[in-house]
């Protein structure tokens, strides 16, 4: 593949999709595994993670996924020094934008409606993408 180094923010919702064995959507954290891409992520992003987790998974997997998350080579973390608030429908997922914009990343993956808000924004310029055009995109 030729996404070596492409840094990525997930949205939980497309997290949960991509990590069992069998989703078609595996591919994405294989190449995160393989460091084809790039997770960027924030430590509140990451108790994010770990709230769904829990609530979704065997507690030893939901762990497994946490400790992935911060030891991981190719997941790296980037704390936001400002908050844009491009997103006043669930102001909760700015925390996804905001890392986005500090990680200078490429793009979020979501399949989230409330993100559509940040597409009408030209400043600081977000690219969103649901996981099918992201597949589309990035999956040779």
């Amino acid at each position: 593949m030729s996404t070596t180094g492409v840094r990525i923010v997930l949205d939980t919702n497309i997290l949960i999709a991509i990590i069992g064995r069998k989703s078609p959507y595996r591919w994405i954290f294989d190449e995160i595994i393989d460091g084809g891409l790039i997770l960027c992520v924030s430590n509140e992003i990451i108790l994010e993670y770990k709230e769904i987790l829990q609530k979704k998974a065997e507690e030893i997997v939901a762990a497994n996924m946490i400790d992935f998350f911060t030891i991981h080579p190719f997941v790296k973390k980037f704390e936001p020094f400002y908050k844009f608030r491009l997103i006043t429908q669930d102001k909760d997922d700015n925390k996804f934008v905001d890392c986005a914009i500090a990680a200078n990343a490429s793009c979020i993956v979501t399949n989230d409606k409330h993100f559509n808000e940040v597409k009408q924004h030209k400043f600081p310029k977000v690219s969103v993408l649901s996981i099918s055009e992201f597949e589309e995109k990035f999956r040779h």
